[in-house]
């Protein structure tokens, strides 16, 4: 690094999803070693993701997985198992279960009233730089606002397009309601095509 600025290195994965997960946490993991990062927010329905996050990053990095909120595919079920979530608890991760950042009342009165809400319009904005990307912002948002990190210092967020994760970015916190305070520090990975 120089006093102008320093290069660094993004995987553009040709295709989005699952099949980029094992290269994804590779890089995460190796960018947090690189600059010091402790916290991967990592997001998980099942639990598959954050077991892998487990495997990938040898017990160094403390991973925050973060599920669906209950309620997400059908009234009054929650996509990770008690059993999943004790296992995962159990070897030190810790799993924050809330609302998406930019899905709550707002996409009720879209359901509703058949408008869209300024949390869900953010969310499309996002989804320009791919799924994964708008998935790591907001589960950054999500932490955030459970005190699970602070927002003064820089983790890294991976997101996916459905299963698995295949993009991995550098940014600095916010609580949601200050969510322009939200910085993008750097792309590790993201599918290029999507």
């Amino acid at each position: 690094m120089d006093s102008a600025g320093y290069d660094s290195i993004c995987r553009w994965h040709l295709k989005a999803g699952e099949l980029n997960s094992a290269t994804t946490l590779r890089k995460a993991y190796d960018r947090a070693r690189e600059l010091s990062i402790k916290k991967i927010l990592v997001p998980t329905c099942t639990g598959k993701t954050a077991f892998a996050a487990i495997e990938a990053f040898h017990g160094e990095l403390e991973i925050i997985a973060i599920t669906h909120v209950t309620g997400f595919l059908k009234p009054d079920t929650q996509e990770l198992s008690d059993e999943n979530r004790k296992i995962l608890e159990g070897q030190g991760v810790r799993v924050l279960t809330a609302q998406h950042a930019f899905g709550g009342v707002g996409r009720a009165v879209r359901n509703k009233l058949a408008t869209y809400q300024v949390d869900e319009i953010i969310a499309f904005a996002l989804r320009i730089f791919g799924q994964g990307t708008k998935v790591a912002i907001e589960l950054a948002l999500m932490a955030a606002d459970a005190g699970l990190v602070r927002t003064d210092e820089d983790i890294i967020s991976l997101g996916g397009s459905s299963h698995g994760v295949d993009s991995a970015i550098l940014l600095k916190p916010a609580n949601s309601s200050h969510f322009f305070d939200l910085k993008v520090r750097e792309v590790i990975c993201k599918p290029a095509q999507f």
